[in-house]
């Protein structure tokens, strides 16, 4: 069960309505702050497509919505808060002004996590004249309601305490939290996917192959396998019976050998963003982003439900926490009355009707006996 009382959402984009909808399902209110004019509009059809994903995590009913509303100010948004997360786009300096206001007029208590997915907490937190050390970069990855790492990274300033907090409130809404050692740019996850990226980049502009060719490679192969056992494990496995060590000494001269342009990244220019969003928009074949947000959902669900079925049925990596995280859910569910059960309430609690006084059919008696 969750341990947040209150949150506040300070940004709406893909990101912040992402957090929105999963704090939202697991019945916690949510107040958020967004300027643009489309906030509600998008966070609205997010949260729409999260809360179509888990009625097919849980078809037994899902708990009671948290209440969303909508904040005129930053300190409108925090005032009452336990829980605040930023997700403002990647600006140091935009993030410096917002944090600077969350630290201003959020509750002392209030941990602050930050969406970022590269800027240092060290360097955000220099803003926060007030309470600096409650800030913890807590990364994501899209969607965020249905995706459980959060990636947890603290700055010079910040306590240890507070990264334990933070590390209790994320896996209260069912997240597999990961604190980072050492603070660093792009923390572990883009740092990795970074590297696949530039290496994507290169692979197409020099015709190896399309982005459909590409991808197709990943989902068909060891995307499947990293979904359920990550790579270092995946490796071991490669090794044999001689697991990891075998493995690092049969494959481990490859490293110099020039397989990679990962050093050397190619010119960013139209011409690549071209090549590459016509490919992308030919590998579409006309579905619209909903469409294609819905196929994700359906497939991570499906996938994340397999998972939860293995091990003897205990569960294996991602699929033990949706194991886990499901039944937290259903607990909650099972708190919400259904509509059977309100109604025999309501009839149970209606006042009984006064029993019809026997006169007239004493009478009527009578009058047969004359009869």
């Amino acid at each position: 069960m969750s341990i947040i009382n209150k949150a506040a959402a300070i940004g709406g984009g893909v990101i912040g309505a992402g957090w929105v909808a999963r704090l939202l399902l697991n019945g916690i209110d949510v107040s958020i702050f967004d300027p643009d004019p489309e906030a509600s509009r998008k966070v609205g059809e997010v949260t729409k497509g999260a809360r179509r994903a888990y009625k097919q995590m849980l078809p037994g009913g899902l708990p009671k919505e948290g209440k969303l509303s909508f904040a005129k100010t930053i300190a409108e948004a925090v005032a009452d808060a336990d829980f605040i997360q930023e997700s403002v786009p990647e600006r140091l300096d935009l993030k410096h002004k917002v944090l600077a206001e969350i630290d201003l007029h959020a509750p002392a208590n209030a941990i602050v996590g930050s969406s970022t997915s590269g800027i240092k907490p060290t360097d955000m937190q220099v803003a926060m004249k007030k309470h600096p050390e409650r800030l913890v970069v807590g990364h994501p990855f899209n969607p965020v309601y249905l995706l459980p790492l959060v990636e947890i990274v603290g700055g010079q300033q910040t306590f240890p305490e507070a990264i334990e907090v933070a590390k209790e409130l994320y896996a209260s809404i069912g997240m597999k939290p990961v604190v980072v050692r050492k603070e660093i740019e792009a923390f572990v996850g883009d740092r990795l996917l970074e590297a696949a990226w530039r290496e994507a980049l290169w692979l197409v502009k020099d015709g190896i192959c399309t982005v459909e060719e590409l991808d197709d490679i990943m989902r068909y192969s060891f995307g499947l396998r990293w979904a359920q056992m990550g790579m270092f494990q995946v490796y071991r496995v490669a090794g044999g019976e001689a697991g990891m060590r075998h493995f690092m000494a049969q494959f481990g001269p490859c490293l110099k050998w020039p397989w990679t342009k990962l050093m050397d990244v190619p010119e960013f220019n139209d011409e690549l963003v071209d090549l590459i969003a016509t490919q992308s928009d030919e590998q579409a074949h006309g579905l619209s982003i909903r469409e294609l947000e819905k196929i994700r959902d359906d497939n991570l669900v499906a996938i994340m439900e397999a998972l939860s079925k293995q091990n003897k049925g205990k569960g294996w990596g991602a699929g033990a926490l949706h194991k886990d995280y499901t039944k937290q859910l259903a607990k909650l569910a099972a708190k919400k009355p259904t509509p059977a059960k309100a109604a025999a309430k309501a009839k149970a609690t209606k006042p009984a009707k006064k029993a019809a006084k026997p006169a007239k059919a004493e009478k009527s008696k009578k009058n047969k006996k004359k009869d």
